[in-house]
């Protein structure tokens, strides 16, 4: 393929990731195009790669992310991107990061699991929260008395945090306690700008130690 065809395909993948608002998977990029002109996998694999290296240098990145890839304003920028908007980024309490941590590094696990562990009751506006978020899904039910839903993260969970897999997530042989995995999950959220930010729920009533997230924000 000449130069003059990648430079229009690597044009037409740009245009959009900045309109889809979400990760493209290659294949979606590749759909874009009618059956004739629609580029080998390999030819938009390589696309990415120069879309990727045009990036250098400049306010935002090409990330490439569990559900595909996207363009995100970068992580340095935020402080100042941020002042764009007058709506703070929603706070998450220290018991939702702790939830949320279980369910990483613990999954499949069901709510009593995860109050063992924690030693106090889950309340039910985090289990919803993390479930509106799409955040955490229910994956089964454990084969006991009262068939408990099983909760494991998604997709989402790892577009939102800059992941690609779940063996990106800090080795838990090197994080001692539950409030050092809370810590390290709101380090990653520290990066993100939130341009949509929705009101912090008002039933949530475990407000320990907030903290607000801000990994790279999509453009579009």
């Amino acid at each position: 393929m000449n130069e003059e065809n990648l430079r229009k395909i690597q044009a037409i993948t740009e245009a959009a990731l900045l309109a889809a608002g979400k990760p493209l998977s290659v294949d979606q990029l590749r759909d874009l195009f009618g059956e004739e002109e629609r580029p080998a996998r390999q030819v938009m694999e390589h696309v990415l790669v120069l879309l990727e290296q045009s990036c250098h240098g400049r306010g935002f990145e090409l990330k490439k992310v569990a559900s595909g890839y996207r363009l995100q304003v970068r992580e340095e920028y935020a402080p100042w991107v941020g002042r764009l908007f007058e709506e703070k980024p929603q706070r998450y309490s220290r018991a939702l990061l702790e939830t949320l941590a279980l369910v990483a590094y613990r999954q499949p696990i069901t709510r009593s699991e995860i109050e063992d562990i924690r030693g106090v009751t889950v309340s039910s506006n985090i289990v919803r929260t993390l479930l509106e978020r799409e955040w955490v899904r229910v994956v089964g039910h454990r084969d006991v008395p009262g068939r408990p839903a099983m909760y494991a993260t998604t997709r989402q969970f790892l577009d939102y945090f800059n992941l690609q897999g779940l063996d990106q997530l800090p080795p838990l042989s090197e994080i001692r306690d539950l409030e050092e995995i809370g810590r390290e999950i709101e380090k990653n959220m520290q990066a993100e700008i939130e341009f949509e930010s929705p009101a912090r729920d008002a039933g949530e009533p475990e407000a320990e130690e907030p903290s607000e997230p801000t990994p790279g924000q999509t453009l579009h």
